[in-house]
Order: C-alpha cells, then structure tokens, then sequence
C-alpha cells in the first residue's frame, strides 16, 4: 500500500477508498500530496473526484469498452511500451486488433465519457513513468467483472507498468481477509495456495496428508449452491461470518433457497437476516477473542493476538475441529501456528511462513523459503506462467445483464458508506455510528429529482422487477442524471431486494453494480 504514494499517477477504477478502504484513501491522498495525478473512473461523483485531475464519470456497464477505448487511444499514438511488450508479453496482436474497433467517437456513445476526456486519461496513464491502477467492486461486481480485470492487467502490460514498485494494479478486497480467504481455497476448484484440486499430483500431496480421499471434480460456488437448494438437489449449509439474507443478490430467491434447505447452520456473533432461517446458531468470536492471521490486499499476513478468550468458550477454528470430529473425521490442533505450519509444508509460496517469523509487521507471500524476505512488488523479473510471460487477453463490450427500459428508466448501482460495515450487525450496534447514519438514504441527481416531483429528504419506492424498499431521497451532485445509489447496510431497507439474479459466468459474482428501477415519490 505504501507504494500507492510513490506512483506519478494513480487510475483509481470503480473503488471509492475514502468511504470504503479509509488506510488505502490516506495512501492515495499522501500521493497526491506529493504530486501524483489521479485518474478516476466512478458513474458517482465521489469525493475524490474533486482532487481529479481527470473524472470518467462512465455509465455502469460499460467498463470493458472504456478500457477499450483507452488501449485504442494508446495503440494508435504509439504511446505503448514496445520493449516491455516484446519481451515479456504475449497477444499483444489481437489485442491491438480488437482495440482498433474502439475508436474513442465509438467509445463515447457506450459509456457517456466525453472522446476528449477518454484521450486525456490514455495519455497520462501511458505517458506517465510509474501508473498505478487501484480498482475495486465496481469492476469485479458485473457479468464482465473477470474480464473488467483482465482488461486492468492487459492495459498495465500495453504500457510496461507491471513488475516495478509505484506501478502495477492493486486489487481492493470487500472485506477484510478476502485474500486469505481465497488464499486457503474458499473457492470449489483449488486446495490452499491456488493449487487445482483436478490435478493428480496436488491431490496426492493433500491426501497424504489429511489421510483422507479427495474428490478431483469441483464443488459449486454459493450463488449454484443456492439454485441447487431451490431445485431441491442440496440439503444442507453451514454458514461462517456471512448474512446472504441480506447482502446477496435477488433476496426473494436467497430466501426461497433458505427456506429449501433440510439443514441451515449459522455461525455468528449476533443475530442477522440469515439467523432467522436457522435450525442451530453457533457463536461466533471476534478478532480479539482468537489467535490466528488475517492477510490483507497487499498479501500480508498479519498476526492477530488474542486480548481475552472467547466469550462463547471456543473460538471458530475449535468449532470446526470438533465438528469434524464428531462426524468421523479426526482433526485436533492445539493452537493455529500448528494450522499455520501444515498450510507451509503444503503450499509452496507459504512455504517460508511461521508465527515466529510473523513478527508484528507480517510476511508478503509469496515467501518460498525460512531466509526468503517476502514480496513486496510482483512479476520483477518473470510471470508465474509456463513461458514466464504476462499473457494479454482481448476482450469485447458486452454490456449488463439489465438494461433500463420505460417501464424501469435508472440505473441502480450499489455500494457502502464510510461509517458501516457490510451488513451493519456490529456498526448499527455501536451508539454512535447508528447516530451519524440511522438510515438508508437513496443518491438522485437534482435533474431526476425535478423530473420526478421529488425534493430533498422526500419518502420514495424504489422499485425493480423483483422487489420494492420505501428510502428517504439525497438529492445530490453524487449522483448523474439517470444513474441513483443505494448502500445496503440497513435491515429496514433491503437494497438486495432490488438487485439481479445476474452473475458473472465465470466466477458467479453477482452484478450489484447495475440492475433497472424506477423511482417514485411515496
């Protein structure tokens, strides 16, 4: 996070660090300070749009042709990194090829971003020594988010800014310990460490181990494993730390899937949406109540000390061993620097990690070895690919899954406020952040507005093909004409229950970012 400060220009992409990565905001903000650029791309006018050099306020959705637009700019000025691209690059052809159909008039017309604006930005990102790009939700939360990723990385290869301290792409995280939660296989196709479960040599290694078999086909991800509940072929879950009830996608379906299971147990430290479907409710322990790590956006895995024992008796990590346990699996670890160790002897990048080594400052995987430093900056000298080449990827507008009609007109697009965390179980408990942000407030441009009948702190529905929530209205220069904001952390206004069933086809991240609604006064 550090070298956010050293970059000469910062391309801040559908993320709004200020309000929802504060530490990433300071960084970004001591950049500026020094003199760094900064361009972003938001439809929203967030706060740091006013310390913009360059605003691409583009219309949710169209975050690949923008990119596009920008790489075509970039291509026919020959503004590229031509070194960089020879050596240690592949598919700079059909990319070059598939950006020739973005010139920026074209580009204009899909994302309202202005061809000048578009030329403006492609410049300085290209001609600037060290870019940084810092992208968030806003690119992942989409039908294209896997391919609105790729794009950050083929952009960064065009122009050489991969693989040098103050360049490069930043991914910010949801929540806290995203990363190592994907880093220990919180997905159906790998083992801990980004090791595929199809292949035969990782499963050996595994099942030595565990002493226990491992299935080479994949398990589903939460959104199947929800369509399978309601088709009737799953029957059970065991929830950790996560309310679906109220921060997935198309609430009326997560209910109905809730409501199909045989079996729903919730592991919680307070009472949710999702608490009310259960059969059991186990407690949860908050990070002062355990040992362990998290590892946070920049792959630095922290140490967290326990201050007092857990409450409820156990910690999480003691739940699931003694449930293993009682259902025939053996599993007994006296304390997660064991934990630790097994991750180390079967992950490779882990591979030089233990508590003692974790210190108060943490580790940067990939760490191969006990005298290995950590890594700070990746791809220095090669890619972690067969050839050792970054591998660029052509890619086409595609759009939403929902588009605005007459009957449904605006935008929504979803996100988070400052002073609230996710679901808002432990914020809204907290006396005085419940004070500063009682309710859900609905961002609606003053065109809209006047256009609607609506004033300021007016009662409205918002209303989508799925659902209906009655919110007050903001209106505000946040917000474009066309295009409204809603965050979802308030019980009593389920913004979910207006958001799509749409999901990215390759990861099933649902597209918060973009679903048809109307407003009317209430």
């Amino acid at each position: 996070m550090d070298q956010i400060a050293e970059a000469d220009t910062i391309f801040l992409f559908g993320s709004n660090p200020t309000e929802c990565h504060p530490i990433v905001g300071l960084h970004l903000k001591k950049g500026l300070r020094r003199g760094a650029k900064l361009i972003v791309a938001d439809p929203r006018r967030i706060d740091l749009v006013d310390r913009a050099d360059i605003w691409l306020g583009l219309k949710p959705g169209s975050n690949l042709a923008l990119i596009n637009g920008m790489l075509n700019v970039i291509l026919t000025n020959g503004w590229e990194n031509k070194e960089y691209i020879a050596t240690r690059t592949e598919g700079f052809v059909e990319v070059k090829a598939n950006a020739l159909l973005y010139p920026p008039e074209r580009v204009e017309k899909l994302t309202g971003v202005a061809k000048e604006t578009i030329i403006a930005a492609a410049e300085l990102y290209a001609k600037s020594d060290k870019s940084m790009i810092v992208y968030g939700l806003g690119v992942t939360e989409h039908i294209t988010g896997t391919e609105n990723a790729m794009a950050m990385g083929t952009l960064a290869l065009v122009c050489g800014h991969l693989g040098r301290r103050g360049a490069g792409v930043m991914s910010l995280r949801g929540q806290n310990n995203v990363q190592g939660a994907t880093d220990m296989a919180a997905v159906p196709h790998m083992l801990p460490g980004y090791q595929l479960v199809s292949e035969p040599e990782v499963r050996a290694k595994f099942e030595k181990k565990w002493q226990a078999p491992i299935s080479p086909r994949p398990g589903l991800e939460s959104l199947e494993m929800y369509d399978a509940a309601r088709a009737g072929k799953f029957k059970g879950m065991f929830l950790m730390g996560v309310d679906p009830a109220q921060t997935d996608p198309d609430l009326h379906a997560v209910r109905k899937s809730l409501n199909a299971l045989d079996f729903l147990v919730v592991l919680d430290m307070f009472h949710t949406e999702t608490t009310a479907f259960a059969d059991v409710i186990l407690p949860g322990a908050s990070f002062a109540e355990k040992d362990g790590t998290f590892t946070n956006l920049e792959r630095r895995i922290q140490r967290v000390n326990k201050a007092i024992e857990p409450i409820a008796g156990k910690a999480e990590w003691q739940i699931i061993c003694e449930i293993a346990t009682r259902m025939g699996y053996p599993m007994h670890y006296n304390h997660p620097a064991e934990i630790m160790n097994e991750i180390a002897s079967l992950a490779p990048n882990w591979a030089g990690i233990d508590y003692q080594r974790l210190g108060t400052q943490g580790l940067q995987w990939p760490c191969p070895s006990k005298d290995h430093p950590g890594t700070a900056t990746r791809y220095e000298d090669d890619f972690p690919r067969y050839n050792k080449l970054g591998r660029m990827i052509a890619l086409d507008h595609v759009g939403s899954g929902e588009i605005p009609d007459h009957q449904y007109p605006l935008i929504l697009t979803t996100g988070r406020r400052r002073e609230h965390h996710n679901n808002a179980s432990m914020t809204m408990r907290t006396e005085g952040i419940a004070k500063l942000v009682p309710e859900e407030l609905l961002e609606i441009s003053s065109g809209d507005a006047t256009r609607l009948g609506i004033d300021d702190g007016d009662y409205v529905r918002v209303v989508s093909r799925r659902g209906q929530i009655k919110v007050k209205s903001w209106v505000t220069t946040r917000a474009q004409d066309g295009i409204v904001f809603l965050a979802f952390h308030h019980r009593e206004a389920l913004t979910n229950d207006l958001t799509s069933g749409f999901r990215d086809p390759i990861t099933s991240t649902p597209e918060y970012k973009s679903c048809a609604v109307r407003v009317e006064k209430s």
